[in-house]
């Protein structure tokens, strides 16, 4: 893992809040069973059902030194293999992916923390790539970034973000135009105290002038139990509880309902296993 102080990489402005509003909410059932062995081995696997479709996955991960291997292998016979090499240069992450029978999918990819910029380019292997870049100015008190993707088969960009991040003391603010200007979305997170966070997120799509507004909090019972909960302009509220019954080890239960709705039935989406912080 690269150590550097710094504003981060593109993907780190406004993270906090889309966490809290986002991460470890389940639409749909899901289990997750992680074991590790004495030689530093992860095996991971995973089932998701959609509907009447069960979707299954195993991820093997294996660290050795600085170089990470991960090798994932679907029910659609896809085998995504995944190499990172930490630091071969002060400051530096290297990752090579390519997914097994997809010819085009290969992707080399480098990360690059400094004090006060993170920088991170990748480069599909084929003959006409897919060009991405980002980068982020600033220190851990005030960002401002851009991401832009460039097709070279076309000659067009098909991505063009950017981001300002403010933090002070206890308070992230950030703003962020995304999809090409076609939406703006403005977030603040604030940790009122070690245990409790709040956030919220207002998101205006200019194409369809529509307006979403989502509050969130997360607290924690004890240093093992979380409970976080939510809700959206569209009435939809959200809650979940977490337990770390080992460590890196989690049993999450989630559920949704529709608050518009005065004859509804809970629509309850849960998961129940065992799962790896990565």
């Amino acid at each position: 893992m690269v150590l550097v102080k710094g504003p981060g990489l593109y993907p780190d402005i406004g993270k906090k809040v889309r966490d809290l509003l986002y991460k470890d909410y389940l639409a749909d059932q899901k289990f997750t069973l992680t074991t590790n062995t004495e030689d530093g081995l992860v095996i991971t696997s995973n089932g998701i059902k959609k509907g009447n479709v069960l979707l299954a996955d195993i991820n093997t991960q294996l660290k050795n030194k600085n170089i990470t291997t991960d090798v994932k292998v679907d029910t659609t016979s896809k085998v995504m293999t995944t190499f990172t090499v930490d630091e071969p240069a002060p400051g530096v992450k290297a990752i090579i992916s390519f997914v097994v029978p997809d010819q085009k999918s290969g992707k080399v990819e480098l990360q690059y923390w400094h004090e006060y910029a993170g920088i991170s380019t990748s480069l599909g292997m084929s003959a006409k790539p897919i060009v991405n870049f980002s980068g982020v100015a600033g220190n851990q008190k005030a960002a401002f970034g851009t991401e832009v993707s460039f097709d070279t088969a076309t000659g067009s960009f098909t991505k063009y973000n950017t981001s300002l991040s403010i933090t002070a003391n206890d308070l992230i603010a950030s703003l962020a135009l995304n999809e090409k200007g076609d939406t703006i979305s403005s977030s603040y997170y604030h940790a009122v105290n070690p245990l409790t966070a709040v956030g919220a997120e207002f998101t205006h799509r200019f194409s369809t002038n529509e307006n979403v507004l989502t509050f969130g909090t997360q607290h924690y019972l004890d240093p093992r139990t979380s409970v976080k909960a939510r809700l959206n302009s569209h009435g939809k509220a959200s809650a979940l509880i977490q337990h770390e019954w080992r460590p890196k080890s989690l049993v999450t239960i989630s559920g949704e309902v529709d608050t518009r709705t005065v004859d509804h039935l809970a629509k309850t989406a849960h998961m129940c296993g065992i799962s790896k912080k990565l």
